[in-house]
Formats: C-alpha cells, structure tokens, sequence
C-alpha cells in the first residue's frame, strides 16, 4: 500500500509558476509507475504528465507540454509537478498517482493510488 499526499496548489495570476508535490509513504515507492492528473468542474479527469513503465522517459499532455515539468526524487519519496507560464484554463484539482502493474499511463483508471487533489487557481 502507498498513500500520496499533494501540496502546493493555490491562487497565481496568468503567466505565473507553481510547483506541486506529491509525497509518498512506503518503502517500494520506486517501484511505482506515477503520473499527474486534473479535473475541472464539470470534466473529465485528465492526464496532464507522467512517466514510461521504465521511468526513463516523461510524457506529457498537449495542453501543458512546454510548459510543465514532470521530476521524483526517490530518495525523498516525492514526485513534483513544476508549472510554469499557467493559464487560466489550467485551473482545475490537481492529483497525483502511482500504479503498479497498469500499462497505459494516459488513462486513470491504469492506476491504483491517488491523492486527495490540491486546487489550483489561475486568475486572468
């Protein structure tokens, strides 16, 4: 088992950066295939990075690539989301998550642990 707590979601004007984290408890944390997620009211909860099954590679959605950094630490058991030049449209619930065995890391329901979301606020 492994619990994922986000941080560092809040209110930042257009063009302006944040950087969310994502730390892990357990032992086998890098072991986990993990990615991040957002749901905006009203929608569907949306891949936004991730990494391959290896955790060589980092991939990234259309939205956000260029513009979005993906990194984990695994000496601190942490995964980061580091989000630069935002928009307003990036305002949404932000979630990490690790799965184990599942494949397709673009879709949700590949994995098997979350986080409780942090809101983040892009104001125009």
């Amino acid at each position: 088992q492994v619990q994922l707590v986000e941080s560092g979601g809040g209110l930042v004007q257009a063009g302006g950066s944040l950087r969310l984290s994502c730390a892990a408890s357990g032992r086998t944390f890098s072991s986990y295939r993990m990615g991040w997620f957002r749901q905006a009211p009203g929608k569907e909860r949306d891949f936004v990075a991730g990494f391959s099954w290896s955790g060589a590679s980092t991939y990234y959605g259309d939205p956000v690539k260029g513009r979005f950094t993906v990194s984990r630490d695994n000496s601190k058991n942490t995964v980061y989301l580091q989000m630069n030049s935002l928009k307003p449209e990036d305002t949404a619930v932000y979630y990490c998550a690790g799965r184990v065995f599942g494949r397709n890391m673009y879709a949700s329901r590949e994995y098997d642990y979350w986080g409780q979301g942090t809101q983040v606020t892009v104001s125009s």
